[in-house]
């Protein structure tokens, strides 16, 4: 599997900090674009919170907006569609169960 170029640990590291902001990742790994609205639906969370999640998720570089459609950079999805997610420093499988 090719490496991805990686984003900063740190960053990074803030990112993946929180149970939300996976259950976000795991839904944008899918290569999708969504909307704040699309994401908070999915998630069943308000779209307010989503949003706050989502800027941390973008500060860290994980996360990009085009359009206010979010998704993941496409270098750092291994296969779009599989929910695989390489950051460089880790790997994220994002296709099992969420639990």
């Amino acid at each position: 599997m090719p490496t991805a170029p990686g984003l900063p640990l740190t960053p990074l590291a803030q990112g993946l900090g929180d149970r939300l902001r996976w259950a976000i990742l795991r839904e944008l790994a899918t290569g999708d674009s969504l909307m704040v609205v699309e994401i908070a639906q999915k998630i069943g969370k308000s779209a307010t919170l989503i949003s706050k999640h989502l800027g941390v998720l973008r500060k860290a570089g994980m996360v990009a907006i085009k359009q206010r459609l979010h998704f993941i950079p496409r270098q750092f999805l291994v296969e779009p569609g599989r929910r695989i997610v390489d950051f460089g420093h880790c790997v994220l499988r994002m296709d099992a169960d969420a639990g």
